[in-house]
This record gives structure tokens, C-alpha cells and sequence, in this order.
């Protein structure tokens, strides 16, 4: 179940959101009657999305959103007056937040949110990728450092060096990485490989 958290300082603004987000999607909603509320909140727990109505009582909410878009991977929905809408949108936009004029229609409503749906999945995809690829360079890293020593304290080629990672990992069951590991960890340690 996807999660959203509604930064709002009324009970009634809250429930009308609430209600149109579980009109189209199974998700949970909490409330935070200020950005202040809203920040701690945010430390207790990540939410898929966050949705800020402003003006709140301690601040507008913009710098908020702006601070939740660019550390979270939670898509932020900010919903300002209608006078300062095309402001506020423009200004936003460039930091990934998608903005909605109040008074909130229901159908624009609902397609700002299909579109952070949207851009969560993709962002989500991307994160993960990027996740992959750093772990792929780390053993990179690792393996070739551990090739490294091996030719420098046993005097093996590359290519031997090489051969003697895979060989041990397989006869070992055990990946190239740990192998790695393991013989940069003996050689910090003065011990025999």
C-alpha cells in the first residue's frame, strides 16, 4: 500500500484530499498540521508521496517541498493560490515539484497525481539502476585492487592475476569480490593468501 503524507492546517482540507486520493488509489494518508509537524514526521518515516497545501501557519511550504524533492524519493505535490500559481509553478518546476492552483479541482487533481505515480516509478527505476552500477564499479574497484597486490607481491601478470581471482572464486563458490576482499584483507594484514 502506498503511503502519502498531507501537510494541511485544517481538518478539513485534510479529509477532502484524503478522500480524493483513496478515490483512485489504495493508500494510506497521514496528516501533519504544519511544515514543522511535517519535518518531523518525515524523520520518523518516508512516505511515497507528500502533498502541501499552503499557506501553513509557520511557512509557506515551499521551501518544504523543495528540501522533500530534493532529498526524497517521495514526488511532492504543492498546492498554492490560484494568484500565485504561475509563480510559484514556475519556480518550483525546475526542482521536480508538480504544482496545483487552489481552490483544488478534483480532476486536476487527480492527473497531478497519475503524473507523480508516474515519476516515482521512474525515479524509483533510475535510484535502483544507479544502486546496480555503483555496486557493479565497487567490485570493480575491489578486484582490481586485489589484482593489484598480487602483482606486486607475487609477481603475477594481469592476465594471472586475473586467472587466480576466478579460479579461486570458483573452486570456492564464493564471488570474485569476496575473493578480492579476502586477499586485499591478508595482504593488509601481512597474512598468506
Amino acid at each position: 500500500m502506498e503511503s502519502a503524507l498531507i501537510i494541511t492546517s485544517t481538518e478539513k482540507s485534510f479529509a477532502f484530499i484524503a478522500q480524493m486520493l483513496r478515490a483512485h488509489n489504495d493508500i494510506s494518508a497521514v496528516h501533519a498540521h504544519n511544515c514543522g509537524e511535517g519535518r518531523r514526521v518525515l524523520l520518523e518515516r518516508g512516505f511515497d508521496f507528500v502533498i502541501i497545501s499552503s499557506p501553513l501557519p509557520d511557512e509557506t511550504g515551499e521551501k518544504l517541498a523543495r528540501q522533500i524533492a530534493m532529498s526524497e524519493l517521495s514526488q511532492v505535490i504543492l498546492a498554492v493560490d490560484s494568484e500565485i500559481y504561475g509563480q510559484v509553478s514556475a519556480a518550483c518546476g525546475k526542482d521536480g515539484l508538480l504544482t496545483i492552483s487552489i481552490p483544488i479541482n478534483e480532476e486536476i487533481f487527480r492527473q497531478a497525481f497519475c503524473l507523480a505515480k508516474t515519476m516515482r516509478i521512474r525515479l524509483s527505476a533510475v535510484k535502483s539502476e544507479n544502486e546496480s552500477l555503483k555496486q557493479k564499479i565497487d567490485n570493480i574497484r575491489i578486484i582490481d585492487r586485489a589484482k593489484s597486490i598480487l602483482i606486486s607481491s607475487c609477481g603475477m601478470s594481469e592476465h594471472e592475476a586475473h586467472r587466480h581471482i576466478e579460479k579461486r572464486a570458483m573452486d570456492t563458490r564464493r564471488s570474485k569480490r569476496v575473493i578480492g576482499e579476502k586477499i586485499i584483507h591478508d595482504y593488509e594484514n601481512g597474512t598468506e593468501n
